[in-house]
Order: structure tokens, then C-alpha cells, then sequence
């Protein structure tokens, strides 16, 4: 008999402090790999705090954070994308002077050994060209590569975030907001193009729109004031009267 798959991520008891504000107050939670997770909560309750901790922006106060089986509380960013984590942010993050397939080439080459020659023509890397193609036609830009990234809209902007955080094949991959001032059609697309991710990718989702979160993620944890207040399947955290209070403002 074989054991239970290890989790994609495991979290204990990880706190926060800011000064004497405590941002993230004993968080655990395991979240398993292939699933889709939202991590919801009004303004305030720890949720950016939260992925700056799993990605390795930010160092924990207290607690332990396990990645595929490796303990990597004190590893930096880049060791924690070694190891198949990529995250996307509120804000747009990318080279507005760049074209489309040009940002994806950097992402491409940023988590492999090669590193780009100053007398080697771009042309000299064709896997990278045929990973950077993938990518972008995985999140339907395939006919916006030569597109600068200023001309693009803001909807397809988000789209190509996502291209650049599946660059280098995350096993695990944090969204933050992914349709964050989009348009209801927009917002629309984005939730359908995540659906269609590969189902090996591990997904946790920082969403305020509720129609979103339900319709992308099988279970939901809810943060308050830096703790975990509620867990579990996307229509029981729903039918929850405390989060109806808490969240969603219904006494």
C-alpha cells in the first residue's frame, strides 16, 4: 500500500508581524497537488501578506512553509521557483518596450542554466522561441507576439502575466487577483483560460469577485484579520453564515 501524495504546499502556524501590527496570525493550511484553492477575505485580512510569504518575498515572523516535501521557510524567491513555484501580482509587471514573445523570452531563459551571449543572435535559441510561442498561445496571444507590451490592453496584459509565470512550468502557481480591473467579458475569459490549465498545475488564487473564486477553485479558505476562519469546499464556505457576515456583509 502507498502513502497519500505529498501536498504541494503546507503551511504552520505562520505569522506575520509588521511593528505591532500582526498581518498573518497561526496560519495552516495544506493545499494538494492538482488542486485549485481561493484564499478570500475583505481588505486587510493578510491574504497579499500571505503569497509574499510562500513566494519568499517576505521572511515569517513564526511558522513553517513546506513545498513539495523541502522545507523552504528561509529559502530566497529564485530557489523557491527552482523548485516549480511562480506567482503573478495586483499590478501589471512587465517591459512595456518589449514586444509580447520578447518578455516571454526573458521568463523563458530566466530559470534555465543559459544565460543570453551579448554576441550570440536571439535566433541561436530556439528552444527558448518554441517554449516562448507555447506560452503565449496557451493564454491566446499567439497573434500578439510582435505586439509592444504598451499597445496590448489592459485584458491581454493579464493574459501575458500568465504566459510569463508558466515560462518556466510551475508546479504550483499563486494568483494574485488574475482579473483584477478587468471587464465582466474580460474577467469572463481570463476564469475560462485558467480552468483550462494543465490539471497537474497546483493553483491558489487570491479573488474578490465571488463568481470567480466559486467557479475556478474546488475549495475556498477565508482569512480575517490574519487568521483562517473558514476552509472547505467551495459551497460550504458559500452556505457559511460567518462568512456571509464577514466577507460577503450579510448579518
Amino acid at each position: 500500500m502507498t502513502g497519500s501524495p505529498l501536498p504541494a504546499l503546507s503551511l504552520t502556524d505562520l505569522s506575520k508581524e509588521f511593528g505591532g501590527l500582526r498581518a498573518l496570525d497561526g496560519v495552516s493550511l495544506a493545499v494538494g497537488s492538482g488542486e485549485r484553492r481561493a484564499i478570500i477575505g475583505p481588505n486587510g485580512a493578510g491574504k497579499t501578506t500571505l503569497f509574499s510569504l510562500i513566494s519568499g518575498e517576505t521572511r515569517p515572523t513564526d511558522g513553517r512553509i513546506v513545498l513539495f516535501g523541502r522545507d523552504v521557510t528561509r529559502f530566497s524567491p529564485h530557489r523557491r521557483a527552482a523548485l516549480g513555484l511562480a506567482r503573478t501580482y495586483q499590478i501589471t509587471n512587465l517591459f512595456p518596450r518589449l514586444t509580447a514573445l520578447e518578455n516571454c523570452l526573458l521568463a523563458v531563459q530566466a530559470l534555465t542554466p543559459a544565460k543570453f551571449h551579448l554576441h550570440r543572435g536571439l535566433r541561436r535559441y530556439p528552444a527558448f522561441f518554441a517554449r516562448a510561442r507555447a506560452v503565449l498561445a496557451a493564454v491566446g496571444l499567439d497573434d500578439k507576439e510582435s505586439e509592444a507590451v504598451r499597445n496590448l490592453s489592459h485584458g491581454e496584459q493579464r493574459q501575458l502575466e500568465i504566459a510569463l509565470a508558466l515560462a518556466g512550468a510551475p508546479r504550483l502557481l499563486l494568483l494574485d487577483e488574475p482579473t483584477a480591473g478587468l471587464s465582466p467579458a474580460e474577467s469572463h475569459a481570463m476564469t475560462a483560460l485558467l480552468k483550462d490549465l494543465d490539471p497537474a498545475i497546483t493553483l491558489l488564487v487570491i479573488e474578490h469577485d465571488m463568481d470567480v473564486a466559486f467557479a475556478l477553485t474546488d475549495r475556498i479558505t477565508v482569512l480575517h484579520y490574519g487568521k483562517v476562519v473558514a476552509d472547505g469546499l467551495a459551497h460550504e464556505v458559500k452556505a457559511s453564515s460567518l462568512v456571509q457576515e464577514i466577507y460577503l456583509g450579510t448579518p
